[in-house]
């Protein structure tokens, strides 16, 4: 029997739990946090059409908001070109004191926004709360960096002359985020953006509007003026359009797969814009014999199931050396094992269910194929509550480079583990792929760590961690992971331009 006919044989036990997340969503305080309202000019438009928003553990209808058009995104542009001045025009203290007033309502309103990112996007309730906590921090450490935008002073090689850089805000931003991580991946474009003296509009993915909208809501408490922070939702196609086509729109930062990252970048090309592209991933994390089983197996589990499975940092191919390969399969099996599947609002959960339809099947189409040619189901988690966007957490061993999942990205709980013999073997192996986002080195060699630290092709390299993001760090991809930073002050230079000055005559 297949993966995917023992899961549809599963899925019958039981329901899912109905009705939670709509529970949930009728407590919050914060009413207007679920009136679905789209933010333009200052205006908050209740749309004459309304797209709805499913709970993906369940299939439910919990809430509709406005769906925008085209007509509605070709406003939002004009309204943030009007803003534009006087927000650059604002000493970057005073716009650091509004990005930090707007990061201190998202921690006051942290549990209700929990709420809405579990109920809309699947992921655990604890990972909510982290998520929301990691979405701040980018507010309050862009509030700091934009006061530290420093140009530089040149030594001249022209006689009397003085020569100086200066930056300068970029002009109207757009910003189109993904459904896994909802309120952070916007707070770390629009913090960015707002600190640089950049006016903002976000596109959040239909999927999770709830929580962009939200964030809407404070940023205008914030004191975030008029056109400075806009939030449409509606269709893809026909929102983005507008904002490529745009030459008021200098900026576009986009966070999603790669597919859509290079028909966006072929379409900014006709107006030239600053593009910064955050795409899909494919991490190799390679173990070493010589490291402790039970550091490498806490290490896997975090890489590979944190936001089940559904981030662009997940370990995908797992490499392990021979000499600890079966004690490693065995230990990484018992933990999988105990994994808890459920809706993410239940306060046991560890995994939650995907948040389209299109990704559990993907990954169900990965394990079949893994299956078919020779790899072993070395672990299966259990669950009785399941629905159709749930994937069971699965352990697959002996996986080979022909396989699926070695070669495509797994977006889920399904982890593929490779045996390799020598070090100069799997950095070949890890290099061959185009996507070069992140990777993983557990090892108790310094000398390897550090020749392995230079020979991955990523962006970002954990080396005997799984946890290495936050604010202060350059988050970005090599090859076809993307273009550009975020975070750090290397996020800040995709909001600005450089302005060279030549002061000459200056002995007359």
């Amino acid at each position: 029997m297949s993966f995917s006919m023992a899961l549809r044989t599963v899925r019958h036990e039981s329901p899912s739990p109905i009705g939670i997340a709509a529970k949930y969503l009728k407590a919050l305080r914060r009413r207007d946090f679920v009136a679905g309202a789209a933010l333009i000019d200052g205006r908050w438009h209740p749309g004459e059409q309304r797209d709805v928003v499913i709970d993906p553990a369940t299939g439910e209808e919990i809430a509709d908001v406005a769906h925008c058009g085209g007509a509605d995104m070709n406003s939002a542009i004009a309204a943030a070109e009007r803003s534009f001045v006087g927000w650059r025009e604002l000493l970057p203290s005073t716009r650091g004191a509004i990005l930090r007033a707007w990061a201190s309502l998202i921690s006051k309103h942290s549990d209700e926004l929990a709420i809405l990112v579990t109920s809309e996007q699947g992921k655990p309730i604890a990972e909510a709360r982290h998520e929301i906590a990691y979405g701040a921090g980018f507010l309050d450490w862009f509030a700091a960096e934009g006061e530290r935008a420093y140009g530089e002073t040149i030594p001249s090689h022209k006689a009397g002359s003085l020569l100086h850089v200066r930056m300068h805000p970029v002009g109207v931003a757009a910003a189109i985020t993904p459904w896994n991580f909802p309120v952070a991946m916007i707070t770390r474009k629009a913090g960015a953006a707002l600190a640089a003296g950049c006016p903002i509009i976000v596109k959040p993915a239909p999927e999770t509007p709830l929580s962009a909208l939200a964030l809407a809501r404070l940023a205008e408490e914030a004191g975030v003026p008029s056109g400075v922070f806009q939030v449409l939702v509606g269709d893809p196609l026909e929102l983005s359009t507008p904002l490529l086509r745009d030459p008021r729109v200098r900026a576009l930062s986009f966070t999603g797969s790669t597919q859509v990252g290079r028909v966006l970048l072929e379409g900014a090309a006709a107006t030239v814009k600053k593009v910064s592209l955050e795409l899909g991933g494919h991490a190799p994390f390679i173990v070493f014999d010589d490291v402790d089983l039970d550091k490498a197996v806490k290490g896997a589990m975090a890489a590979k199931f944190a936001t089940s499975g559904q981030d662009c940092l997940a370990a995908n191919r797992i490499y392990v050396q021979k000499g600890i390969y079966a004690e490693f399969v065995k230990a990484f099996s018992a933990a999988i094992v105990q994994l808890k599947v459920g809706h993410g609002l239940e306060a046991a959960t560890d995994i939650g269910p995907m948040t389209k339809l299109s990704v559990a099947n993907k990954c169900r189409m990965q394990i079949d194929d893994a299956v078919m040619k020779g790899a072993r189901m070395s672990a299966v988690a259990h669950a009785t509550k399941l629905s159709p966007n749930f994937v069971l957490p699965t352990l697959l061993s002996d996986v080979t480079e022909d396989m699926l999942i070695a070669q495509e990205e797994t977006f889920g709980p399904v982890a593929a583990v490779l045996p390799f013999e020598s070090e100069e073997e799997v950095v070949i192996r890890a290099n061959a792929n185009e996507m070069g986002l992140a990777g993983y080195v557990y090892t108790e060699s310094l000398r390897r760590a550090l020749r392995l630290s230079e020979q991955i092709e990523c962006g970002m390299l954990g080396i005997n961690t799984a946890s290495f993001t936050g604010p202060p760090i350059p988050f970005g991809g090599w090859k076809q992971s993307g273009l550009g930073r975020e975070g750090s002050r290397h996020g800040l230079a995709e909001y600005t331009e450089m302005k060279y000055v030549c002061f000459g005559d200056l002995k007359a």
